[in-house]
């Protein structure tokens, strides 16, 4: 580690959002995507995981119960990414939001990654991905990355349950 980085093992651990209503987001985030209530707080505030993690997503209504999103052109959260372990996962996801009938604000192929976007109940960004292994990383002939924004072939991505 150098004196000016970051250890390399450091990792972003939980976001924590503002919501105009705890109910509906729950129904959100652990009735579509499937992530699991692992405390509440009252009727203003919970905390979800997966895998039994104290928690990967804190939602409260401390200072927005039944407030608007922000307007275009603020600043803010441009969008919370979920990290899936593998193809599949994402491919379930997907299944979920289809299923849900919740509309895909696009969907690209980085390279690296493969990532569906779409919005929250309270118009957060939300981006479900999945990791590429390293060694298929795309790279330039200096050895540094070349990430892209190409169309996610949505098919092939459905196509991988059938495999």
């Amino acid at each position: 580690m150098s004196s000016t980085g970051l250890h390399p093992q450091v990792r972003i651990g939980h976001v924590h959002l503002r919501v105009a209503d705890l109910e509906r987001s729950l129904q959100f985030y652990c009735g579509v995507l499937g992530f699991e209530l692992t405390q509440r707080y009252g009727t203003q505030a919970a905390f979800i995981s997966a895998g039994g993690y104290h928690h990967h997503i804190g939602l409260n209504t401390w200072e927005s119960l039944g407030g608007n999103p922000p307007p275009p052109g603020s600043t803010g959260l441009y969008h919370l990414a979920i990290l899936y372990p593998d193809r599949p996962s994402l491919v379930d996801s997907y299944r979920r939001l289809h299923n849900a009938n919740i509309r895909l604000d696009g969907a690209a192929d980085h390279g690296v990654s493969e990532a569906l976007y779409l919005r929250d109940p309270d118009g957060n960004g939300v981006e479900l991905y999945r990791d590429r292994p390293e060694n298929e990383w795309p790279r330039r002939p200096d050895g540094t990355l070349n990430m892209t924004t190409d169309p996610l072939d949505l098919r092939d991505l459905l196509s991988t349950l059938e495999d």
